[in-house]
């Protein structure tokens, strides 16, 4: 069955953008007015506001040839959400702003709205704006989002403090894996169009990739059991990427533990049958979009306790430097592998 397509051109500009905002509702009592002003108007009593932006290029951030767009549309908020949590903050509202080509119509644009809208539901966040325009080369995506957190809660990546535990939510690596996965299949169908992939056990890997979570049960929990960390940043360019962003705003330097890193068992497969370093997916693959961070040496025996939640290394002194320690004993300089351009 031939899918629906409705040129852009049909709607216009504002005519799109009420179509694709008409059935959007607030939810949050600091969300005063939403789409349809010059401007959103937010109100936050005695709370601290957190404000994060996120820029998505199609063919440097996301693939169309292997990426839904209802799954593009909800990881694009997820990851606005993630950088809040890691502020310890709540996610409240996002302001979505696009650049579309002639290639896109209207059902592609309502498919990449109903993953905003499917995460910011899921979420607790309310859409209050944004903008379209015209794009000559793909799709651009542009996203702010705005958030709340107690006044002098906020965590930042500056509070690290010698001897401080080194932290880590979830398994690392799989987003990495996953996206290796779709390259692959991806170079396949490029060159045998009628082979169908065959993703038969790897939901999980596609899932971190495609699809990914930010990790608000993980501020929750840490809320409810009191625990403020000193410092923590979310793993979007890698482990090692980020651990070095904490070193450099602290002023400290640090050991992680090889051994210590969580690695889901579809993880180390992949890399196994892709005959690529496992540690090195781990460290420097990135997307995970897990929480990294850092707690009190005296925590050691509340945090470990938590499920969730690894303890995979410490602080020290800056002189020492950021290292990995491996698991024969080695030790090997953290290298950032983040963006770089192109």
């Amino acid at each position: 069955m031939e899918k629906k397509r409705t040129e852009i051109s049909e709607y216009g500009e504002f005519g799109l953008i009420q179509h694709l905002t008409e059935n959007i509702k607030l939810n949050n009592n600091s969300s005063r007015v939403g789409i349809g002003d010059d401007a959103a108007v937010l109100e936050y009593p005695e709370k601290d506001i957190l404000v994060t932006n996120d820029l998505l290029l199609e063919g440097i951030h996301f693939d169309l040839t292997y990426t839904p767009f209802m799954h593009l549309g909800y990881k694009s908020a997820v990851v606005n959400f993630s950088d809040i949590y890691a502020m310890n903050g709540r996610p409240k509202q996002i302001i979505v702003s696009i650049g579309i080509s002639k290639r896109f119509c209207v059902e592609d644009l309502e498919e990449f709205y109903g993953g905003l809208q499917t995460a910011c539901e899921k979420y607790g966040v309310d859409l209050v704006g944004g903008d379209t325009s015209a794009s000559l080369t793909g799709m651009l995506i542009s996203i702010t989002c705005v958030g709340e957190v107690e006044k002098g809660k906020a965590v930042l990546r500056s509070g690290a403090k010698e001897n401080d535990l080194v932290c880590v939510s979830g398994d690392l690596g799989a987003a990495y894996m996953g996206l290796q996965l779709l390259e692959r299949e991806k170079r396949v169908f490029d060159h045998a169009a009628d082979i169908d992939p065959d993703f038969t056990g790897k939901e999980y890997l596609l899932e971190r990739q495609l699809r990914p979570e930010a990790r608000k049960d993980i501020v929750e929990l840490l809320a409810r059991k009191n625990i403020v960390p000193t410092s923590m940043i979310d793993i979007s360019d890698g482990l090692s990427s980020e651990m070095l962003h904490i070193c450099k705003k602290s002023n400290c330097g640090c050991r992680i533990y090889e051994d210590k890193i969580p690695i889901e068992y579809q993880t180390a497969a992949q890399a196994e049958e892709m005959n690529m370093n496992l540690s090195t997916a781990a460290l420097n693959g990135g997307e995970d979009y897990e929480l990294l961070f850092t707690v009190p040496l005296s925590m050691h025996d509340e945090i470990s306790a938590l499920e969730g939640i690894r303890v995979i290394g410490h602080i020290c002194s800056k002189d020492k430097g950021s290292r990995l320690i491996t698991r024969d004993g080695n030790e090997f300089d953290l290298i950032a592998q983040g963006w770089k351009a192109v």
